[in-house]
């Protein structure tokens, strides 16, 4: 069993930046595909961005591309999402997870989520 902590989260500005960090524990991550997912109120949530196992592909969600970036550091078994030009749109609850497959758009473990929260 994999648990995964997130953090990094806040109240930023419109155009302002945060960087999220997803801790992982209990076995290594290194062979998984990562992925950072969003939840708005009173609605499902939603895929954002994933990362392949080895770092090299990463996929991401047309409404974040160009603002935010995933990394991952297998050393440390953490995750980033490095989010730029928030918009009150993004405000959500972020969650990590890591992934079913090969940067597939579905979780299978999961973090208890970070909030962020963009204020104009």
């Amino acid at each position: 069993q994999v648990q995964l902590v997130e953090s990094g989260g806040g109240l930023v500005q419109a155009g302002g930046s945060l960087r999220l960090s997803c801790a992982a524990s209990g076995r290594s991550v290194s062979s998984y595909a990562m992925g950072w997912f969003r939840q708005f109120p009173g609605m499902e949530r939603e895929y954002v961005v994933g990362i392949a196992k080895g770092g090299g592909r990463t996929d991401y969600v047309d409404s974040v591309k160009g603002r935010f970036t995933i990394s991952r550091d297998n050393a440390k078994n953490t995750v980033y999402l490095q989010m730029n030009s928030l918009k009150l749109e993004d405000t959500a609850v972020y969650y990590c997870a890591v992934l079913t497959g090969s940067i597939t758009r579905t979780g299978l473990y999961w973090g208890q989520g970070t909030q962020v929260t963009v204020s104009s």
